[in-house]
């Protein structure tokens, strides 16, 4: 091929397109960020560092990703932004160069039953087709092999305005795979009529024992009792048959209480609504709690827990139903699904092998996608919303990730730093939030935030290089070759928790005894079956208290006082000081200020627009009515308590004329998971991952129990932080207590009193004890995975 000859001989000059190569961040004042502003490169990874709560997450994805979402939704028609989230743009000056953001977080896949791996990637969808143009016999379209399409029939006559009006006689049938009996959920509930009310006590007397059913409530227990349809002095146990069915099984019925329309439905199906069609993970303690008491799940008889109707589990290829292919562990599947080369499908064959080549990539070849979603940790779910992306073609867009390497052992973190450098090869801004040394090393670029959390944070204390971050002199800086011996001398058990033939998931009819009275920790790769040997092997009850990685949950109304409970005893020392009721203390009761319902901000929906959130006129944000501000304890008013720090609190109510005990024991237990920061009425929805699981870790603390069962407690915590956790579980255990660990991070390693090392792969790979002992001998034997990477990181 011939070329033209070039004429100029000096280089050209840059163009004008070649200028924006960063993101321009200035101002930026979102939570605790304090006017920050930064220059990030594209087309590079970026780390951003700092000890939890420090602003990472307000910098990266409320200001930077937030605003590059809304500005691509603002592309839309009014009419379809009407369907979309709509978002005001972040408290910042200037912000440039931004490029499409895609959001990879650790947010849960969804509550919901019927949701799994399989229907949250898409993969179910092609299966389904799948199925549907070679199963035999052919029952349908794909939506008779999909659990959550149930068979629909109906006929009769229906009008059809067309010129002349006519009727017409119609009749219409749909196929679905959902199994009628479980309604494609898998299981099936028993509820105990026991737990739900004291049959010796007549409905007027307070016979409900469910959780947040009041007598006074209009919609729960006075429906009940004022219907007309039963007896409200008549005790339970003495209904006749046609008041229990009543009571019990009712239809819906509409009913008059005090003059107001109401519905009647009997107790069984409303308990079913109200709790049994929420995900049991996504409940708040207490209620599930409840459901735990009240409520047996077991495994679907009709469809032996596969959600699907008989129909759908009949068709097959090659022997195969889809219910078989679903419950394959996805690197068998990837094996069966190349082993068709049906010429007639290979569009389909070939991008549904993709995707399942992707989760084998990432590391979760182990998962089924029958799996529930709401089963999976924040890792894993992060790394399954990694999978679309990971094939793409796209270039030039910004990817977010957050904690990417969370649930990771060691050895699998190489494989994700791989994955985050090809996407940067491709020509991407990879933008990082991690904590994780290994993470941090292969950055091109780091941003700390700090130099504390909360209001002592938001500010970036260093931008550049990681040899420039080692001898920069932040938090994050001086930590960042952190590493923890090993322990010199171990503790002596005091007893044994017996395990014997544990086979949940892929657990290999497992026999181990589990010390007592000692630091124990349960290693292994992700998918080996630690979660499956402590969650679900270790018997429940017997001084049992469990922690695990399930999100907390919350309006901006919960805050951390009213998560711990630490509300109730301040509450109640107020009202014993100035003589009134409790209720008057509470921004969602009594107390609250009229005009903006104790939200201390006025909204205004601006339909397609992002509404407008106004500080309160009348309570000037403070949540509470004028007269309520007026009753003070120890000098303060409940917003003024509300606005104190916990460091600030627990010095408050631990001595003088405020002294609650009550109070002090909560406010102590947060400030030993290292939470003394944070202000007792800040909005839960604006901590971090971290703080999350520090508080929810602070309030199982009060729970009395024995044994202590704690999931990756180092998951969102900075090295820094580490140390201080490891004192408090050195605490626990000196206090009597025995403490059982799910963990990946090798300072807890290193710290153990004993090691239980599950694998030695993952999935089928795994379910198996590779070895038992301590750490010195796990290092001295490097016979395992984690053997060689704590031997590495000892120094050994």
């Amino acid at each position: 091929m011939s070329m033209a000859p070039r004429t100029d001989t000096q280089a050209p000059a840059p163009h004008a397109a070649d200028r924006h190569d960063l993101i321009r961040v200035h101002g930026a004042r979102v939570n605790n960020l304090k006017d920050v502003s930064i220059e990030i490169p594209k087309r590079r990874l970026t780390v951003f560092t700092g000890v939890s709560g420090s602003g990472k997450s307000s910098l990266v994805f409320n200001t930077i990703a937030a605003e590059s979402q809304r500005l691509i939704n603002e592309t839309y028609s009014a009419f379809v932004q009407g369907f979309m989230p709509a978002t005001a743009r972040p408290e910042v000056d200037v912000l440039e160069g931004l490029t499409t953001a895609i959001i990879v977080d650790q947010q849960r896949m969804g509550a919901d039953p019927r949701s799994t791996v399989g229907t949250a990637t898409d993969a179910n969808a092609m299966l389904r087709i799948l199925f549907s143009r070679l199963g035999q016999p052919h029952i349908g379209s794909p939506s008779a092999y999909a659990f959550n399409v149930p068979s629909v029939r109906a006929s009769g006559a229906i009008t059809v305005e067309r010129g002349a009006k006519k009727t017409v006689k119609a009749t219409f049938s749909r196929t679905g795979g959902m199994c009628p009996r479980c309604e494609g959920r898998g299981t099936v509930s028993d509820i105990d009529l026991s737990q739900l009310y004291d049959d010796s006590k007549s409905l007027a007397e307070g016979a409900f024992t469910i959780p947040g059913w009041k007598s006074d409530s209009f919609w729960t227990v006075r429906v009940y009792a004022e219907s007309g349809l039963l007896d409200p002095d008549k005790p339970i146990r003495k209904f006749t048959k046609k008041e229990m069915q009543d009571f019990l099984y009712r239809e819906p019925t509409k009913v008059k209480v005090e003059g107001v329309n109401l519905t009647y439905e009997g107790l069984i199906p409303k308990i079913q609504k109200s709790f049994l069609s929420k995900d049991k993970e996504a409940m708040q303690p207490h209620i599930r709690a409840f459901v735990e008491r009240a409520v047996t799940f077991t495994v679907c008889p009709e469809c032996d827990g596969t959600r699907l109707s008989e129909g759908a589990r009949s068709s097959r290829i090659d022997g195969t139903s889809i219910a078989d292919a679903c419950a394959m562990q996805i690197s068998d599947l990837a094996a069966w699904v190349g082993g068709l080369g049906e010429p007639s499908v290979a569009p389909l064959l070939t991008a549904l092998q993709r995707s399942l080549d992707s989760f084998v990539e990432i590391g979760l070849g182990y998962l089924s996608l029958d799996r529930s979603a709401g089963t999976l940790s924040g890792g894993e779910a992060q790394r399954v919303k990694m999978i679309r992306h990971l094939g793409s073609s796209l270039t030039d867009t910004t990817y977010v990730f957050d904690e990417p390497t969370a649930g990771l052992h060691p050895h699998d973190i190489q494989r994700m730093n791989e994955l985050l450098l090809r996407l940067r090869d491709k020509g991407n801004t990879v933008l990082v939030v991690e904590h994780k040394p290994q993470t941090i090393a292969i950055a091109d670029h780091v941003v700390d935030l700090g130099p504390g959390a909360g209001t002592a944070g938001g500010t970036v204390c260093f931008e550049g290089t990681v040899e420039g971050l080692r001898s920069g002199g932040t938090v994050t800086g001086r930590h960042l070759d952190d590493r923890a011996a090993l322990k010199k001398s171990v503790r002596t058990p005091t007893g044994t928790l017996e395990i014997r033939g544990a086979s949940a998931h892929n657990l290999r009819e497992v026999d181990v005894d589990i010390p007592l009275g000692v630091l124990a920790v349960v290693t292994g790769v992700a998918g080996s079956g630690k979660s499956s040997l402590v969650h679900g092997s270790v018997p429940a009850g017997a001084g049992v208290v469990s922690v695990d990685q399930s999100p907390i949950r919350g309006s901006r109304r919960s805050n951390p006082a009213t998560y711990t409970g630490l509300l109730d005893p301040i509450r109640k020392a107020f009202a014993k000081v100035n003589g009134v009721k409790p209720g008057l203390f509470s921004a969602n009761s009594e107390g609250a200020c009229p005009t903006c319902n104790g939200a201390g901000v006025t909204f205004t929906d601006l339909a397609m627009m992002a509404g407008v959130a106004v500080t309160c006129e009348e309570c000037e944000g403070k949540r509470f009515q004028a007269a309520v501000l007026d009753h003070h304890l120890g000098g303060r008013d409940i917003s003024e308590v509300l606005a104190m720090s916990v460091a600030e609190a627990e010095e408050f109510f631990g001595d003088g004329e405020a002294r609650t005990p009550a109070a002090h024991r909560v406010l102590q237990r947060l400030a030993d998971v290292g939470l003394g920061y944070l202000s007792l009425g800040q909005p839960l929805t604006t901590l971090s991952g971290g703080e999350r699981q520090r508080l929810k870790l602070a309030t199982h603390m009060a729970e009395k129990g024995g044994v202590y069962v704690l999931d990756e407690p180092t998951a969102g915590l900075h090295l820094a932080d580490v140390e201080q956790l490891l004192g408090l579980l050195d605490r626990l255990v000196d206090s009597g207590k025995s403490v059982i660990v799910v963990e990946h991070h090798q300072a807890v390693m290193a710290h153990a009193d004993w090691i239980i090392d599950l694998g030695p792969g993952a999935g089928h790979d795994g379910g198996r004890i590779v070895f038992e002992g301590t750490p010195s001998a796990l290092v001295a034997a490097r016979s395992t995975l984690t053997g060689e990477h704590l031997a590495a990181y000892v120094g050994a």
